[in-house]
């Protein structure tokens, strides 16, 4: 196989125009809507922390998929600047490939934690007195800390990619430049692993959930229904499944549909440039979808999680002022209600 690709031609389909024109935009759109959201979500977090000194497993879960969610947001402006800046890195090798590693961390970590709750959800509907047993907080971060270890790991090749010049004045990141087949090669049988694992996995995992949960409850008599938990749990499965089929679906086709393109661009080099050019621009669409989640995410803790909106709807009721009087039941009232956890 040659070292480098044949195509020469191929150069000349660039689109780096189009990212110019979409990736600013959407990323700095995301970041100010993804990091409102998701800092009042954080601030509700760290209020239950401190009146329980404890989270449920439900909102553990969310507050690490919460976290992951930041982490990405905070690396927007970075890749919102690069592009601004005519696809020029200025923030040097390292923040490169720790940019890149952030991306996938966040992406595959959202994937597993989303999995986590579904998993939940349905031993708490179909196994109750299971899921009682097991509501153990050591248990609970173990799982956690098990998720972040192996999307760290996971995502370590991300870490290689590094900083490339373009030209004398140019710095090129975050980006595909003169791939060879054999990196390309690489990339493909990566991107199948990826696939697989972090996505076509926990996705079917998570219908089987679904499958089984809407089962049970279509069985169960309506009279003994509770009508807040069938909101919780419908809301639960259409945010999931919206954030899935959304956001990763078009992603992951899309990259593997573009790997492969290039490959057989690069070995073959005979390709329609208009071809290349929509499997590109599509790449550059769907990889800003993915992106999107973190501003879906903090949909899950108002509509799925009851104490979320309750929690607001106390804070909208509080007075500047309260007697002394008031003290004691205002401190308390909180704390009973927050005890109800999302189960």
């Amino acid at each position: 196989m040659n070292k480098s690709c044949v195509g020469v031609g191929v150069q000349n389909c660039s689109i780096d125009g189009f990212k110019r024109s979409v990736y600013p935009a959407a990323y700095l759109l995301i970041f100010v809507i993804g990091l409102v959201a998701n800092l009042i979500s954080l601030w509700f977090f760290l209020k239950i922390w401190r009146t329980q000194r404890t989270l449920s497993s439900v909102n553990l879960f969310m507050l690490n998929l919460n976290v992951s969610d930041l982490m990405l947001i905070c690396s927007l402006p970075f890749r919102a600047s690069y592009y601004i800046n005519n696809s020029n890195w200025i923030f040097g090798d390292a923040i490169c490939r720790i940019m890149s590693y952030i991306f996938y961390v966040n992406m595959y970590g959202s994937v597993y934690f989303l999995m986590a709750l579904s998993v939940i959800r349905y031993v708490a509907i179909n196994k109750p007195y299971t899921y009682k047993r097991q509501q153990n907080y050591r248990y609970s971060w173990l799982v956690c800390l098990s998720i972040w270890l192996l999307v760290s790991l996971a995502s370590v090749p991300q870490l290689f990619s590094r900083t490339q010049p373009a030209n004398s004045n140019t710095m090129r990141c975050l980006e595909l430049l003169e791939p060879s087949p054999d990196l390309l090669n690489t990339f493909i049988i990566m991107n199948y692993g990826a696939l697989l694992l972090g996505f076509l996995m926990p996705l079917l995992v998570i219908l089987v959930c679904y499958m089984f949960v809407v089962h049970r409850l279509l069985r169960q008599n309506r009279a003994q229904a509770n009508r807040h938990q069938y909101k919780k749990i419908f809301s639960l499965i259409i945010i999931v499944l919206v954030i899935f089929l959304a956001c990763f679906l078009p992603y992951h086709v899309a990259r593997s549909i573009f790997l492969q393109t290039e490959w057989d661009v690069c070995v073959h080099g005979s390709t329609s440039c208009r071809y290349i050019r929509g499997v590109r621009k599509a790449a550059v669409i769907t990889h800003c979808l993915a992106s999107a989640n973190s501003c879906l995410d903090p949909l899950l803790y108002f509509f799925v999680g009851e104490n979320f909106r309750n929690f607001w709807r106390r804070q909208s009721r509080k007075k500047p002022k309260i007697h002394k009087t008031q003290c004691r039941q205002t401190r308390d009232t909180p704390k009973t209600e927050m005890q109800q956890m999302n189960t």
